[in-house]
């Protein structure tokens, strides 16, 4: 006789299994320890055997024939349901592994064995956690254009450009790393030019009139600050880096007797190492740095711990106090204003500038063959700008 709910809910446990019969091999057995599970024995290749199909009552009366009217036809194929149930299991981890997520995570990983910075991680992981919510859960082969379309559209409708464009590149890079897996066969982003606002590029800010930088020098020299921030600001200024070459700095890197600051490939934009001539100025400001900072490894640790560099914000908000808005200079401006005093005095090669700047060159086939360190040059006009610094502060 058929089995109903009412029946099933009354059903108590005895000393043995107890076997209710619902028909057509399915079967409620009722353990001693009062759990209720759904069986369906049936025969295959001579053999009578028996599949698991759940507990009740999360598997209810209703779900449970379905699975057997399910089995059934699995069995009409010429199929066993033990073998039909394990292949179903490994399709739904291959399904698991091939997520948009857990591919995501793989790639993280390569990119990190592969030594890249833990600030190009963080930032590409931050990227990714806005395509997390609605595409992270999918297996990355059914992910189409559309789908990334929508991620990237959210972003976008928040007037974020610049990040929505950057999304697009990394969540090429994940369907690419996929490709090159054999887990999926193309990146939807391809088909997505052209599809975003184009952002648009502001410079950054930098005073390049030499009058005015000589009031930028001034006022550095003269601001109350953290010592160790005006020390950054000055070597800003003589060595024009980048902003994060320089407060991830580890006195490791310098050579104060032979006047050489060397920063390895990893620490660098372009993934090349750089050396840097030291100005007479620049030795002395970091001797009198290592006089604050030299017992540890970094030159300029954060406030809250020796182990990280100062905050990204320091220099910018120390400009900000003595008085130079955003739009007037930045930290990065620097770079700027260096350059363009520089490439005005006419007496240095523009191509030595270049170098000093660490800029990769922009023609491929050029770039190739030009690999002149030019450092006779650059140790030269690195002492020139630093006496062209002096000149300017003090006609300030």
């Amino acid at each position: 006789m058929p089995l109903n709910d009412l029946a099933i809910k009354r059903a108590k446990p005895g000393p043995k299994i107890i076997k209710l019969s619902d028909g057509g091999g399915l079967q409620l057995w009722i353990t001693p320890d009062s759990a209720k599970r759904w069986r369906l024995a049936y025969r295959f290749g001579g053999a009578q055997k028996v599949l698991a199909i759940g507990v009740y009552p999360a598997v209810g009366l209703k779900e449970a024939r379905m699975a057997r009217d399910a089995a059934k036809l699995i069995l009409a194929q010429g199929r066993d349901l033990m073998q039909a149930k394990r292949g179903d299991k490994a399709a739904k981890a291959e399904q698991d592994a091939n997520t948009f997520d857990a591919i995501a995570a793989e790639l993280m990983d390569k990119k990190r064995r592969d030594g890249k910075s833990p600030v190009t991680l963080k930032k590409l992981d931050w990227l990714l956690s806005f395509a997390r919510p609605a595409i992270g859960s999918r297996p990355i082969a059914e992910i189409s254009a559309r789908d990334v379309l929508g991620v990237l559209k959210s972003v976008e409708a928040r007037g974020t450009h610049e990040t929505a464009r950057k999304l697009r590149t990394a969540i090429g890079d994940v369907f690419r790393y996929a490709i090159s897996s054999a887990r999926c066969e193309n990146d939807p982003t391809t088909a997505l030019r052209g599809a975003l606002v184009t952002p648009t590029v502001t410079p950054r800010a930098a005073i390049v009139e030499p009058k005015a930088f000589g009031g930028l020098l001034r006022a550095i020299a003269g601001y109350r600050g953290a010592p160790e921030t005006c020390a950054a600001l000055e070597l800003l200024a003589l060595t024009f880096v980048r902003p994060g070459e320089l407060r991830g700095a580890a006195w490791a890197e310098l050579d104060l007797e032979n006047a050489v600051w060397t920063i390895n490939a990893e620490r660098m934009k372009m993934k090349r190492a750089h050396r840097i001539p030291l100005a007479p100025r620049a030795v002395a400001i970091l001797r009198g740095l290592r006089e604050m900072t030299g017992r540890g490894k970094l030159l300029f640790p954060s406030v809250m711990s020796s182990e990280r560099p100062m905050s990204e914000n320091t220099l910018n908000t120390s400009l900000r106090r003595m008085g130079f808005k955003h739009a007037e200079m930045t930290s990065h401006g620097f770079r700027a204003s260096a350059s363009s005093m520089l490439n005005e005095s006419g007496l240095w090669n523009p191509d030595a500038i270049e170098r000093q700047l660490a800029h990769a060159d922009a023609d491929s086939v050029r770039r190739a063959y030009a690999r002149a360190e030019f450092w006779d040059e650059r140790v030269k006009m690195m002492t020139w700008w630093a006496d062209r610094c002096e000149e300017m502060r003090q006609a300030a």
